[in-house]
């Protein structure tokens, strides 16, 4: 008897216990903050232009602690993805640097992320970088769309449980799934991208009977405009896809959102008409989005009532924090000693700005790299920067970060004559206008809501041609513009002939959809065309040929024009002034 009064009185001294530790607040303020498309953008410090910047994670820290100190609230650090490619921080980090823990898992073990999202640049540096910070970072890297061939779970984490102060907070992250179309498949190899709005179904049920959360954050690093790329509300595995979850999935909370490096802070209505809350801070940690929920506690319904506001926050607002500098900064003076080491010297300055207005010296010296690398007889490469230059005099491995942006491989495809021209008409229908007068713009501009202006189609995706000589006349319509006259060397351009191509690796696999619209080659016929690939990424083939070569004397090979001269000259000279020195071009996308 007494052993069972024991066995009682111990059981009921268990319930009091557990019910109390499952006793929720009358009140709980929490505070989430996200980061998202950092592009290495750690320090407040710009390794590639050799400059001070306003803008870094050491500033975000800054505001991060100052609200960690408010005890009145709780507060979530969250990531969407894109922090592994941009600044060379991190692609020394990425290729050069690779015994040591990777800078952005000490960077943000440091500053306590909660949890993140992968983002596609972040799978462009590659398995061997990627699977290494899974295991270097201490919170959970999310994708639940990307799934592992072999076992048919999500490659990364699916979601995460956070509790703060007895609210249960559910995160799920998604990743653009358009991934296939701009990267080589051995980079992804054994992964599969579900299409989102599948995978938050499948993931919103799992969360909502499993783990019952009080809040259900989305951590999409995907953007908001689903008809981006002339994709639409039903395009399987549309690449921006983060309000179509909203809409089509009722469960969500919060949806924070990346990718697309735009700022948004607005509720849409899920199917359910429950209000779900958009945010997107841009990009390279210029902002952070923040939102603020209050919760109270509900006696009838037993669970909590919410109020849910969203903001913007900038980060130059806040002076970078100085035990965060002094913390990483050997590391920063490493990479300050890699960014500045010579490599060549070049006798006249390049620039972006004179590559949308014909040939170009810039343009044509990745062009003579990717021809000389590859073998080819014809390059194709667009300015993968708006507007930079490699001024007059020593070339340093900064200057390889503004003559090639991003991690792409040096491919070489097969293309017959007719698939190269149907390519440049698709590229420079993106580009440039039927002109009916000099009064015309050359470039395809918008006006903004703003009174701006903005290009319709990003700068890289104009893609020009070098190996063959041609003229665009801009007075023709879309198809009709280009004409081949012969190749470089002399040689004949016959549209029945197949040609070897020198392209990149995200131009290869169908990105901009030059190839696949434009050339009209099947997606599925693509990884057919490819003749080899390089297994390092371009820029690095750029510096090792620049490093070979004691002075670049950059030329321009004069290969193509636009046409009628009377006609361009007057509107180049205008939208020149547009597009560079009136300032009025007000998104470069």
């Amino acid at each position: 008897m007494k052993i069972l009064k024991s066995i009682i009185a111990l059981f009921i001294i268990m319930l009091i216990i557990s019910c109390s530790s499952t006793k929720k607040e009358s009140e709980v303020n929490i505070k989430i903050i996200e980061t998202t498309d950092i592009h290495g953008s750690i320090f407040p410090f710009d390794f590639i232009g050799n400059k001070e910047q306003n803008n870094s994670l050491a500033q975000v820290y800054t505001y991060v602690k100052i609200q960690r100190n408010d005890s009145s609230q709780e507060v979530l650090l969250i990531d969407n993805g894109d922090i592994l490619q941009g600044q060379p921080v991190v692609y020394y980090s990425n290729f050069e640097n690779t015994n040591s823990e990777h800078i952005c898992a000490s960077v943000m073990n440091y500053m306590k992320y909660d949890a993140g999202t992968v983002g596609n640049h972040d799978i462009e540096a590659g398995h061997d970088v990627y699977d290494k910070l899974i295991k270097e970072f201490k919170h959970p890297w999310l994708a639940a769309n990307a799934i592992n061939i072999k076992t048919k779970e999500p490659y990364f984490k699916p979601y995460t449980i956070i509790e703060r102060k007895g609210v249960k907070i559910a995160v799920i992250g998604l990743i653009t799934p358009a991934i296939p179309k701009w990267l080589p498949e051995n980079i992804w190899e054994g992964i599969e991208f579900e299409d989102m709005v599948v995978s938050a179904k499948k993931w919103m049920k799992i969360v909502k009977e499993k783990e019952k959360p009080d809040l259900i954050i989305g951590l999409f690093h995907a953007g908001v405009d689903y008809e981006y790329n002339n994709e639409t509300d039903t395009t399987n595995k549309n690449e921006n896809a983060s309000v179509l979850v909203a809409k089509k999935v009722p469960g969500f909370d919060i949806i924070f959102t990346g990718h697309d490096h735009k700022e948004y802070n607005f509720t849409v209505k899920s199917d359910d008409s429950s209000e779900v809350l958009i945010l997107d801070p841009r990009s390279h940690a210029r902002f952070v989005a923040v939102a603020d929920v209050n919760f109270k506690w509900n006696t009838e319904t037993k669970s909590y009532d919410k109020k849910i506001l969203g903001s913007i926050v900038s980060s130059s607002d806040y002076k970078a924090d100085s035990s965060f500098m002094t913390i990483f900064n050997d590391f920063y003076n490493e990479v300050k000693s890699y960014v500045n080491r010579k490599i060549s010297y070049i006798n006249s300055e390049i620039s972006t700005r004179n590559s949308y207005f014909g040939d170009s010296e810039f343009i044509d010296l990745i062009h003579n790299m990717q021809l000389e690398k590859s073998g080819a007889e014809i390059s194709f490469a667009s300015p993968l920067n708006f507007d930079t230059k490699i001024q007059k005099g020593d070339i340093i491995v900064s200057d390889m970060f503004k003559l090639y942006k991003y991690e792409n491989l040096l491919y070489t495809m097969e293309l017959s004559g007719k698939e190269i021209k149907n390519y440049l008409e698709f590229s420079y229908d993106y580009w440039v206008n039927t002109m009916k007068s000099a009064e015309d713009n050359i470039i395809k501009l918008k006006k903004t809501e703003n009174g701006g202006l903005a290009l319709i189609t990003p700068y890289y995706n104009f893609s020009s041609a070098e190996g063959i000589n041609y003229t665009v006349d801009v007075t023709k319509e879309k198809g009709e513009r280009i004409n081949i006259s012969s190749r470089t060397n002399g040689e004949k351009f016959d549209l029945d002939k197949m040609y070897k191509v020198a392209i990149n690796s995200y131009r290869g696999n169908g990105g901009g959809n030059h190839l696949t619209e434009g050339a009209k080659i099947t997606k599925e016929e693509l990884n057919s065309r490819i003749l080899k690939s390089t297994d390092k990424d371009l820029r690095y083939y750029l510096m090792k040929w620049i490093e070979e070569q004691d002075t670049i004397y950059p030329v321009k090979n004069n290969n193509w024009k636009f046409i009628p001269k009377k006609l361009v000259e007057k509107a180049k000279k205008r939208d020149y002034e547009l597009l560079f020195n009136e300032n009025k071009l007000t998104y470069k996308p």
